[in-house]
């Protein structure tokens, strides 16, 4: 990857910041929650016990220890197929970071949850939705590092399409499920993905710089 291109994936994290910056504000002053609820409505009227099911467990997918089993099985992978240890540093510094700003995020914004009867049960703050951060940049970054490694176009297609239903299914989830309003996960989407963009860059900025020596 050129210079070039590290520009370019700098700029487009950039973007999905100044939208977490636009919708943050319109958030903070309360202007998305009619739009919330009018969406919250529309999705919760497909309820059905089957779905319901179907939602929970896509939900608990996001939940933390499935998360980390997940995380640790594809460090596992990476390293012992390809022996690549700076994958696995990458991987991590992306996990970890998502986490620590989704917290930070929730304790600096307070949002309280929906009030719409929640199908499940869950405590602390909404905006950004953490499910949906941990989704993206799981998936996001399994994209990143296993695409790498694949040569054929349907490899690689297959591959985005499942990890782009997955992010998007786990988002739709936490809405039908009553506990996060959607622009929590598009909030969530925003700020992990500017997240997984720089992080990369950065990765990628550092291999170009030792590989051109």
């Amino acid at each position: 990857m050129n210079g070039k291109l590290v520009r370019m994936m700098i700029f487009l994290g950039g973007l999905p910041l100044v939208g977490f910056i636009l919708l943050t504000y319109c958030v903070v002053q309360g202007i998305t929650i009619s739009l919330d609820e009018r969406i919250m409505s529309y999705i919760r009227s497909a309820e059905h016990s089957i779905v319901t099911k179907g939602m929970m467990g896509l939900s608990f997918i996001g939940n933390t220890w499935p998360v980390v089993i997940i995380s640790l099985s594809v460090l596992l992978v990476i390293y012992k197929l390809y022996r690549k240890r700076d994958e696995v540093i990458l991987f991590v510094i992306v996990s970890l970071g998502s986490m620590g700003l989704n917290l930070l995020l929730k304790y600096i914004f307070k949002r309280e949850r929906p009030f719409i009867d929640p199908l499940i049960i869950e405590t602390g703050y909404s905006y950004p939705s953490g499910h949906s951060m941990a989704v993206l940049t799981l998936y996001g970054a399994i994209t990143f590092l296993v695409w790498r490694h694949i040569s054929n176009s349907m490899g690689r297609a297959c591959l985005v399409v499942f990890s782009v239903v997955m992010i998007i299914a786990m988002g739709v989830s936490r809405i039908y499920l009553g506990v996060h309003y959607p622009s929590d996960v598009l909030g969530a989407y925003l700020v992990s993905g500017t997240w997984l963009f720089l992080t990369i860059s950065v990765y990628q900025y550092r291999k170009d710089r030792q590989t051109s020596y």
